[in-house]
């Protein structure tokens, strides 16, 4: 049976950057379990596994704008210590969750200048080409449930 829209589709998955370190990976976990055609995982990558069967293994190198984007300057701005209430140490690298300019998002804090706080709403996968070495492990039908839901349940489902 081949990938296809409406498939619900088990991978197993290593993510690696350019300069091959491992950011990713279901290796030694569930797998990933997802419904093709909907979005639920990024573009390139379900453009890869289309047409793909069980026991297929394949790696692919997916460019920033079929991964998470490119990198929107627009989305990095200074916000003022108040923004962080209740918050007391601020520190960099930390992410909270924050309506951004293109819905609800996360931001990291880029840097801590007494009270000017740096925020980059961008994807922290933003702009970069990501490596998949991926394993197709499951391929059925999804049932009418989980296409009127958009994802998929029982195993590897966490909502």
């Amino acid at each position: 049976m081949q990938v296809a829209n409406n498939m619900a589709v088990s991978i197993h998955y290593t993510l690696t950057n350019d300069a091959g370190e491992v950011l990713d990976s279901s290796i030694g976990q569930d797998t990933l379990v997802y419904l093709h055609g909907t979005g639920n995982i990024i573009s390139g990558l379900e453009s890869a596994i289309t047409g793909k069967v069980v026991g297929d293994k394949f790696n692919v190198r997916i460019a920033p704008e079929n991964a998470y984007g490119e990198i929107h300057d627009d989305r990095v701005q200074v916000i003022s210590r108040d923004m962080f209430e209740g918050i007391d140490d601020i520190q960099v690298g930390m992410q909270f969750h924050a309506d951004v300019s293109q819905g609800p998002g996360v931001v990291t804090v880029v840097s801590v200048n007494d009270n000017d706080i740096t925020i980059d709403g961008n994807h922290p996968l933003a702009g970069m080409a990501l490596t998949f070495d991926v394993e197709v492990v499951n391929v059925r039908p999804a049932t009418a449930e989980e296409m009127a839901h958009g994802h998929i349940h029982g195993d590897g489902c966490h909502h």
